[in-house]
């Protein structure tokens, strides 16, 4: 097996120089967390990112998608291989109709929006969501009662053997925060069928919602929104705040004292440190209430 800096040079030529190696990632985090990737990459392009795809494949290379870099905690001891975080080319943003077509890398918020302010329903409920649309289709993300799978029509991307495909949304098994996706398949842009209605009365719900996130939601601070998922029938902050853990600190990271599902990085946290906590959420509400509580965000990286 090669190891990622082998292949630097000729990815360095591919990509135009969009390459670094031994990469620190706390910056590419919504958590400000992380240690360095061996070798992080940003394809612009679907050629590109193809190229990366196959040179990994033939070198035996761990290869881990990055995303918006919300979602996600990646360990003190960085991950190897090649990281991938898709360029501007991702980030375009398309209307035919009521057809909205989003790249990988375009913010949800950003498509909760304008989607809005197009008269086009069916997205309201991702407006304060962090993150992008890619980690949003492999996720299923969603909040008050709405998630993407909902209004989804296809999913574009390129295959871990660097095919490039197109998935119909009734291809692929969406469940409760997931999505049937193979594990190797780079999600590159997706496709929306949403619905007309008044642009005035759609963004005045956004607007709603964004006020209820602001009221519920730490602000401000590095996080990585919802660290649990939601028990059938439970709310994860709920049994943790229930378990007396608000507020709770292990080095400079805390459970939010305003959302128990919530963790904050107060400036100097270490990944160990966020998971330290997870670790002791989910013994306490299992101890109190015999639920086993499911991590909702990534835990990639070597620890």
């Amino acid at each position: 097996m090669a190891a990622a800096r082998d292949l630097a040079p000729t990815l360095a030529t591919t990509l135009h120089g969009r390459l670094r190696v031994h990469a620190p990632l706390a910056r590419h985090t919504s958590l400000r967390i992380g240690g360095p990737a061996e070798l992080l990459v940003q394809p612009d392009t679907i050629e590109e990112l193809v190229a990366v795809v196959r040179g990994a494949a033939r070198a035996g290379v761990p290869l881990t998608v990055l995303g918006g870099g919300s979602n996600v905690l990646v360990a003190d001891g960085g991950i190897r291989g090649i990281v991938v975080k898709l360029g501007r080319g991702f980030r375009t943003l398309a209307f035919e109709g009521t057809r909205a077509r989003a790249g990988a890398a375009v913010q949800l918020g950003r498509l909760a929006r304008e989607t809005a302010a197009r008269g086009l329903a069916g997205l309201e409920h991702a407006e304060g969501i962090p993150g992008t649309v890619g980690g949003a289709v492999r996720g299923n993300a969603g909040a008050y009662g709405g998630d993407i799978a909902s209004v989804l029509e296809c999913i574009e991307g390129v295959d871990g053997d660097g095919s490039v495909r197109e998935l119909p949304r009734d291809a692929v098994g969406f469940g409760y925060r997931r999505a049937g996706l193979p594990s190797a398949f780079i999600v590159t842009a997706a496709v929306f069928r949403l619905a007309s209605a008044d642009a005035a009365t759609l963004c005045a719900r956004l607007e709603t919602l964004r006020a209820s996130r602001v009221a519920a939601q730490p602000q401000g601070v590095p996080t990585a929104g919802s660290i649990f998922k939601n028990p059938p029938g439970e709310h994860a902050g709920q049994l943790i705040e229930a378990a007396g853990l608000k507020g709770y600190r292990v080095g400079h990271a805390r459970i939010s004292e305003r959302h128990a599902n919530w963790i904050v990085n107060d400036g100097h946290a270490r990944a160990a440190d966020v998971a330290a906590l997870m670790a002791l959420a989910q013994r306490a509400v299992w101890e109190q209430r015999g639920i086993w509580l499911e991590p909702e965000i990534r835990i990639v990286g070597t620890w």
